[in-house]
């Protein structure tokens, strides 16, 4: 770190967390509540809790920080609550609808279902407008633009007060002039208006894919423009000497008018740093196959890392809506601390995916909220301390809870207040669970290959539960979990993704040019960005990327290679990855077929200092930690055990203990489940393993068939 501070803030559907390193190594975190109607807000409370618990003000810290990062849900949000701008579309003549034919069929998982509904339309069909132009797939006019089209499409718009408007025309990657002439005119009769155009924004082939990625980007672009600027001129009314970093989905930073111009990239900004900081709480132990949950009051966020690399999706359904561009693949769950318990109409208890959020929350934070969540039964099962989360700053009423739980839960089941709890607790952990082998068993992982890694607020109190269930027998979990996706921020660099299309089969000299000069002319594109924003040559690195596929087939699979000259000898190196890749995913290859490429692309990275590691004192032993017992419910009988209490801040490197424990760190709550075992490392990580012969849970049978 060349300056004293690095702040990192991911903004949260519950809590935002604040992430504080120093140039010493010092990290702390923070917490402060997320004001969804006004996200910025969110950020001067944070800033001014620092001040209040370090006496820092915020204009020390930002002045003499190196890097603000923000990892941010607003883009997430205006998606989720159609809040989104006012959006038109300007597409070829005959393809307004596309978007809604969508390839012909529903979601993967409802195709068959008549009566899962439509997907909203982010554009309404009043305001998607088609014009005379056609481009053929050689890249060859066929129809000319009919540029008074364009311009009636406008007046309409400006009719209509569309405040976004997105292009996307027919095989405008291999002509985008078209498009670029429909943009001028837009900017001419619409100067204020946001403009999105396709063929620069996502310059790939698949026409459904490119317009549904340009609608996105259009629809959030005013909402992130307006966030930005907000964001940015808070910051330097605070004396900040940097520009504000912004996290993207992709897994690297970016200044903010590349988020406002390409705000589909901000979609999964908050989770999408959960792998990098995931490989950084690992790395003591070499490990690199992780799987990381992020468990806060709203969703139940899960990434998957394989050999150092997290998984990384394009071409995916999003909340619906077909997104192209490289995101970190996240598998998100409406399952945290807020998740609502409910009786279904079978009169069997659910959980979730509604949540209680912040405003009311849950029952027990005495806001109004009078469902049970997660987070009242977790404080009902012994788990939570009643004096409150946060280190107390938010009071927690174990009475309410109970109430909540009883009134809609239990009476009607006919149960006790802590069997309905306890069965709360592993409803919502079998969700979590089934999140879990989607990433992994389902994609062909064994997740017992794995290590979890704990993140967020609310995880510490499931993650032995969840461990167990999947059959993962070593947690990591960091004394900054609860913020460990704002830690990932700052030590993550900036990253730029430059593509185009290649429509080329792998044979001949020819090709082999045609591809050499494209990656070359993408990695001098990126390399310029990253040198104009001050990152020296020797701080960038560069990943490629193929769209491959053998001739005939439909889709399509992305093959990752290092940087080297193409030439007609060393397509044999791609065609070998490419065979590889596909069996790797489909179980065969056929390496007699012809290869073609689709699409290519470029990953430019600036790498930035990251701070020191964090050290914590050696400890001299877990009972100076022991604050006192709680009675708390580890099973599905209802009945408590008397579990020691320890004090995470007294505990230190080398400082043992064993389950059935509890440990209460200042932003998170870690249960040690009967069976399992805490060691905290020199790094700040508990270290937790499961031995099935201390579990006095299960009976000697099983515990023999675990073993085997």
């Amino acid at each position: 770190m060349r300056t004293k501070y690095r702040l990192g803030i991911d903004a949260g559907g519950t809590f935002t967390d604040f992430v504080l390193a120093d140039s010493s190594g010092q990290v702390r975190i923070f917490k402060a509540l997320s004001t969804p109607s006004d996200p910025t807000q969110a950020i001067r409370n944070g800033l001014a809790l620092i001040q209040e618990e370090t006496g820092i003000t915020p204009q020390e810290i930002v002045s003499n920080s190196d890097l603000c990062i923000n990892g941010t849900t607003v883009g997430l949000n205006a998606l989720i609550t159609h809040n989104g701008a006012r959006t038109g579309l300007i597409a070829t003549s005959g393809h307004e609808d596309s978007i809604e034919i969508r390839l012909g069929h529903k979601e993967d998982g409802y195709r068959y279902d008549p009566d899962y509904p439509p997907a909203t339309m982010l554009v309404p069909r009043y305001l998607r407008r088609g014009v005379s132009e056609r481009v053929l797939s050689n890249g060859k006019v066929y129809t000319p633009l009919d540029e008074e089209q364009v311009r009636e499409a406008c007046r309409h718009f400006i009719r209509e007060k569309v405040e976004s408007v997105a292009i996307s025309f027919v095989w405008s990657v291999l002509h985008p002039e078209h498009e670029l002439r429909a943009a001028e005119i837009v900017r001419e009769m619409m100067p204020e208006v946001h403009l999105t155009v396709g063929a620069q924004l996502y310059p790939q082939v698949r026409e459904y894919t490119r317009t549904s990625t340009a609608i996105v980007n259009a629809y959030l672009a005013p909402i992130l423009q307006r966030y930005v600027s907000a964001v940015d001129a808070y910051f330097q009314s605070l004396g900040a000497k940097n520009p504000v970093r912004y996290f993207q989905s992709n897994g690297g930073l970016a200044r903010g008018q590349v988020v406002t111009d390409q705000s589909v990239y901000a979609i999964n900004s908050g989770p999408a740093s959960a792998p990098q900081a995931a490989l950084n709480v690992a790395e003591p132990w070499g490990e690199t196959n992780l799987i990381t949950v992020d468990m806060g009051g709203t969703s139940f966020d899960i990434t998957l890392t394989k050999d150092g690399q997290a998984n990384v999706s394009k071409n995916i359904d999003f909340l619906r809506y077909r997104i192209g561009i490289p995101m970190i693949q996240v598998e998100t769950l409406g399952a945290g601390g807020g998740s609502i318990g409910w009786i279904d109409e079978m009169g069997l208890l659910q959980m979730g995916p509604q949540s209680a959020g912040s405003e009311p929350g849950p029952a027990c934070y005495s806001q109004g909220g009078e469902n049970p969540t997660t987070t009242d039964a977790n404080l009902t099962l012994g788990y939570l301390n009643g004096d409150g989360l946060v280190g107390g700053r938010l009071p927690l009423d174990v009475s309410k809870a109970r109430e909540a739980i009883k009134t809609k839960l239990a009476d009607p089941l006919g149960i006790s207040v802590e069997k309905a709890a306890y069965g709360m607790f592993t409803i919502v952990n079998n969700n979590m669970v089934n999140g879990i082998r989607r990433v992994s068993v389902e994609r062909g992982y064994d997740p017992r290959d794995f290590v979890l890694i704990g993140a967020g607020g609310a995880t510490g109190a499931h993650i032995t539960a969840l461990a167990r269930e999947i059959g993962i027998r070593k947690v990591l979990i960091s004394k900054l979990a609860s913020g460990l996706c704002a830690y990932g921020q700052i030590i993550s660099d900036v990253k730029y993704n430059y593509m185009a299309p290649a429509p080329v089969r792998l044979e001949g000299a020819e090709a082999a040019a045609k591809l050499d000069a494209l990656f070359n002319g993408l990695e001098a594109r990126g390399v310029a960005d990253l040198e104009a924003d001050d990152f020296t040559r020797d701080r960038i690195s560069v990943r490629r990327s193929l769209d491959m596929r053998y001739v005939g087939q439909v889709h399509e699979c992305t093959v990752e290679v290092d940087p080297f000259e193409i030439t007609e000898a060393s397509l044999e190196q791609l065609k070998a990855a490419f065979h590889a890749r596909h069996k790797e995913l489909y179980t065969y290859d056929e390496p007699a077929s012809a290869v073609e490429v689709v699409n290519v692309e470029s990953t430019i990275c600036g790498h930035v200092q990251k701070p020191a590691q964090m050290r914590i004192a050696a400890g001299s032993g877990s009972d100076k930690a022991l604050k006192g017992t709680r009675p708390m419910v580890f099973d599905a009988s209802g009945a408590t055990t008397r579990t020691n209490v320890y004090e995470g801040a007294k505990l230190g490197a080398g400082d043992v203990l064993h389950g059935p424990a509890v440990i209460e760190e200042v932003t998170t709550t870690l249960v040690i489940e009967p069976g399992w075992t805490a060691d905290l490392h020199e790094s700040g990580v508990y270290v937790v393993t499961y031995d099935p012969a201390h579990d006095n849970r299960v009976s000697q049978d099983a515990k023999q068939l675990v073993e085997a």
